[in-house]
C-alpha cells in the first residue's frame, strides 16, 4: 500500500514539474511574395484560329447537278471543278445563238462588199452592222451562262462541306460548298465591352498561345474588332499573326487558342499579387497578410481591380510595391502571429 502512494506522488510531482515549463510558441511556416508595380493589364481569353479566306459556292442558274467531283475534306487547286450542272439546254442555245451570230456577219460582209460598187445603199449596211453587235451579245451570254453551269476553285483550299449531291435540283444562289484556305494568319475572339477602348490603342499587345504549341506564344497585331454587340456575350475580335515560321508550325483554321491581351496600365500604384494570397471573409473586407521585418503577419484592408492572366489579381491600394505579402495559408494566421518565410518568389 505505501509502495503505491510513493508511486501516485512521484508521478503528480512529474506531471506538475512539466504543466509548469515554459511553453514555446509555434512558428507558422508561410510562402510570400513580393508586390511587384503593375506595368500592364494581362488577360486571356479563349481563342480560335478562323479562315483568312473563305467562301460559300453556288451556281447563279437553277437546274440539275450532274457532277460532284470533291468531298469534304479534300485539298484542291485554284481553276479545278468543283461541281457541274447540266448543261444541255444552255449549250443547244450557244449553239443557236453561234449560228445567228455566223450568219448576221456573213450578211454583213457581203453588204459591205456591195457598198463598194454601190450597190446597196448605207442604211441597210448599217442595220447589219448593228445586226451583227446584237448577234454577237446574245453569243457572248450564251457562253458566259454555260461557263456559270460549272463552280472552279477561286483559289487553292480545302473542301470544308459539300451541301449537295449528284443529280439533285438546286436553286439559283443555293450553297453548293464552302472552301477555305488551309492556313491561317487570323485568330479570333469575343472580349467585354471594358476592353474595348484598348483594343486600338498603340500600347496594348497581344500575343496567342495555340493549345498545340503550348510553349510557343506567336505575337499577333490588331486586325477587326467590332464596336456593336448584337446577342449581349461580348464583342467579336480578330487578331492577325506576325511572323509565323511555316517550316515548323502549322496553324489551320479551327485549332483552339488562348489570346492574350496586354493593357498598359496608368495607375501608379498599383501592384499584381496570386489570387491566393486573398484574404476575404464571408460578409468582410478583401484584405492580406502583410509580413513584417520582425517576420511577424498584419492583416491589411486592400482595393482590388480586376484579374488578369489565369491565377493572379490587380491591387489598386493598401499594398506597396516591394512588401512581402503572404501567398498561401492566409486563412490560418492571426494577428501578430510571427511566422517562418519557407519560400519567397517572384
Amino acid at each position: 500500500m505505501r509502495y503505491t502512494l510513493l508511486t501516485f506522488l512521484l508521478f503528480a510531482l512529474v506531471a506538475c514539474h512539466r504543466g509548469d515549463a515554459p511553453r514555446e510558441d509555434v512558428v507558422q511556416p508561410v510562402k510570400c511574395v513580393v508586390a511587384k508595380p503593375l506595368h500592364a493589364v494581362t488577360r486571356d481569353f479563349a481563342a480560335l484560329s478562323t479562315a483568312d479566306d473563305a467562301v460559300n459556292l453556288a451556281f447563279k442558274l437553277s437546274g440539275r447537278v450532274v457532277d460532284v467531283p470533291i468531298a469534304k475534306g479534300m485539298s484542291v487547286r485554284e481553276g479545278e471543278l468543283l461541281a457541274r450542272l447540266d448543261s444541255r439546254d444552255v449549250e443547244l442555245q450557244l449553239s443557236a445563238a453561234m449560228a445567228a451570230y455566223n450568219e448576221t456577219l456573213s450578211r454583213l460582209k457581203r453588204a459591205e462588199r456591195l457598198l463598194s460598187h454601190d450597190a446597196i445603199s448605207e442604211q441597210e449596211v448599217e442595220a447589219l452592222r448593228n445586226a451583227v453587235a446584237q448577234a454577237k451579245v446574245a453569243y457572248e451570254n450564251a457562253e458566259q451562262t454555260l461557263q456559270e453551269c460549272r463552280i472552279t476553285a477561286p483559289f487553292s483550299g480545302v473542301v470544308e462541306y459539300v451541301a449537295v449531291d449528284t443529280y439533285q435540283r438546286v436553286a439559283s444562289g443555293e450553297t453548293i460548298l464552302r472552301l477555305v484556305k488551309p492556313e491561317s494568319n487570323t485568330v479570333s475572339f469575343t472580349a467585354p465591352e471594358s476592353l474595348i477602348s484598348a483594343l486600338s490603342l498603340p500600347t496594348t499587345h497581344y500575343n496567342v498561345l495555340f493549345d498545340a504549341y503550348p510553349d510557343t506564344p506567336f505575337s499577333a497585331t490588331i486586325k477587326s474588332f467590332a464596336r456593336t454587340s448584337s446577342d449581349a456575350l461580348g464583342f467579336p475580335v480578330s487578331l492577325r499573326l506576325t511572323d509565323v515560321d511555316r517550316t515548323r508550325y502549322t496553324i489551320s483554321p479551327g485549332m483552339t487558342c488562348i489570346a492574350i491581351v496586354s493593357v498598359k496600365e496608368d495607375d501608379s500604384r498599383a501592384v499584381l499579387l496570386p489570387l491566393t494570397a486573398i484574404y476575404a471573409p464571408v460578409g468582410d473586407y478583401d484584405s492580406v497578410w502583410v509580413v513584417d521585418r520582425d517576420s511577424r503577419v498584419h492583416r491589411r484592408r486592400v482595393t482590388l481591380g480586376g484579374v488578369t492572366g489565369s491565377s493572379d489579381v490587380v491591387v489598386f491600394d493598401g499594398i506597396k510595391a516591394g512588401e512581402r505579402v503572404v501567398s498561401a495559408g492566409v486563412y490560418k494566421l492571426t494577428e501578430g502571429e510571427k511566422v517562418k518565410v519557407v519560400e519567397n518568389f517572384r
